[in-house]
């Protein structure tokens, strides 16, 4: 089979399986059709643009998404070594700049010798060509009625929403503090506090604010992890303050106390001129947005660059339809990676598309399936996607799905800890010769 490779859609996905594949000698048609039409959830002609949060979670081997960084790393992952370099502050978390994050992947992507890319939308799948799909949870209508039509399903789908994005300069931090939970990092965060009073001002206009219509043919399905603030509002008086809005772990340094309510914001960008309202994601109308979380004190006269966006993300049945290197069973020379596989978040995505690209590379090089075992976390989501169930939804990378440790450990730190030193030293050995 000729050494080349189509791969749809410059996320992360296709980024990393671009990059890698391009690193082992493989030609590559890259595709995006950002530049001439963009989805309703995308601003930037970047590619690898993020367009929720700009974290990819903790950095922490105690913490499932934290391995699986690590396990990248190992790999060789590059869009994981240039987040690394464009790091923002975020306590354990790793944050980056989002625009320098995606400018770099661009720049090292339109400057890398076999990789060819072509700026339009892609709608006519090959069958003598090895294509991997990672066009995204916003795939185009054109090319999902393809996808539907090669794999007789029909598409699932959940909505996901956006966090608005505010000035520095606009903070009253005359109210607000930098602190981090529980003293963990460097005080990255900034804190608006609320005392009972405000809370519930600020819960009973939430609750009643308009929000912006779905389709009506559309039932609504949300994420569990990016649950629209309104939403988690909406099932309990108290519900934020056990969430989004929690208070423990902080102490106000203007009171010495803990405040009833608090409110983070997350540095977005290397500058900390722009940060992002933690957890607040919404489906609010924009001019409800404004309104309302300007309750918020701090957030008085807060200056909005981004409102909170939601946007239907749509994913393949991908536990029926994809074998373990994520290669559809009816179709030989298709992949799938990223999110349109049900595996959820940034890291998985970058993930998917890293195992995909391996598994192509070694395929068209002539050596043996790269199969990771759920021992690793890498492994692990890999299996949770393409393993047959009743009900499959996304899922992001967890310890739930890594496989049990041989010992009963009840320290839950401790327990993951263990798991994470037991993938690292799996992996290195699986990765021999890759």
């Amino acid at each position: 089979m000729e050494k080349e490779v189509i791969v749809v859609g410059a996320g992360l996905a296709g980024s990393e399986a671009a990059y890698q594949l391009a690193k082992r000698g493989i030609k590559v048609k890259l595709y995006e059709m950002k530049s001439k039409q963009k989805t309703p959830a995308h601003s930037k002609d970047y590619y690898s643009e993020l367009v929720c949060s700009n974290s990819l979670g903790s950095d922490s081997l105690e913490n499932a998404s934290g391995l699986m960084k690590e396990e990248l790393r190992i790999l060789g992952s590059m869009l994981i070594e240039v987040a690394d370099r464009n790091r923002v502050p975020a306590g354990q978390a790793l944050a980056v700049d989002r625009d320098g994050f995606s400018e770099e992947i661009t720049k090292i992507l339109k400057n890398m010798e076999n990789i060819e890319i072509i700026e339009e939308e892609f709608t006519e799948i090959p069958n003598d060509k090895i294509v991997i799909i990672a066009s995204g949870p916003l795939t185009s209508d054109k090319l999902f009625a393809k996808i539907s039509e090669i794999t007789g399903e029909e598409s699932l789908y959940f909505y996901d929403a956006a966090a608005p994005i505010v000035t520095f300069e606009s903070i009253n931090m005359n109210i607000a503090y930098f602190q981090s939970r529980y003293g963990k990092g460097d005080g990255e965060y900034i804190n608006c506090p609320m005392n009972k009073e405000e809370y519930y001002n600020f819960y009973n206009e939430l609750i009643k604010a308009e929000r912006a219509e779905l389709k009506n043919f559309e039932k609504e399905k949300l994420f569990d992890a990016c649950m629209p603030i309104e939403k988690i509002a909406m099932s309990g008086e108290k519900t934020m303050t056990f969430g989004p809005l929690k208070p423990k772990g902080l102490i106000n340094p203007k009171t010495d106390k803990m405040d009833y309510a608090v409110v983070q914001l997350r540095q977005d960008d290397k500058e900390g001129k722009l940060y992002n309202i933690v957890g607040f994601q919404t489906n609010l109308k924009f001019g409800e947005q404004k309104r309302v979380f300007s309750m918020i004190p701090s957030l008085e006269n807060a200056e909005f660059v981004r409102y909170g966006v939601m946007h239907r993300n749509t994913f393949i049945n991908s536990t029926k339809l994809l074998d373990k290197t994520l290669k559809l069973k009816n179709k030989d020379n298709i992949y799938f990676a990223g999110q349109i596989t049900g595996g959820e978040g940034y890291v998985t995505a970058i993930a998917t598309g890293m195992y995909t690209a391996i598994n192509v590379a070694n395929r068209l090089n002539g050596e043996k399936e790269f199969i990771l075992e759920d021992i690793s976390e890498i492994g692990a989501i890999v299996n949770y996607i393409t393993e047959e169930k009743k009900k499959f939804q996304p899922m992001g990378a967890n310890f739930g799905i890594i496989r049990s440790l041989d010992e009963n450990i009840r320290d839950k730190k401790e327990k993951y800890r263990r798991l994470s030193e037991r993938a690292i030293e799996y992996l290195k050995k699986s990765i021999k010769g890759v």
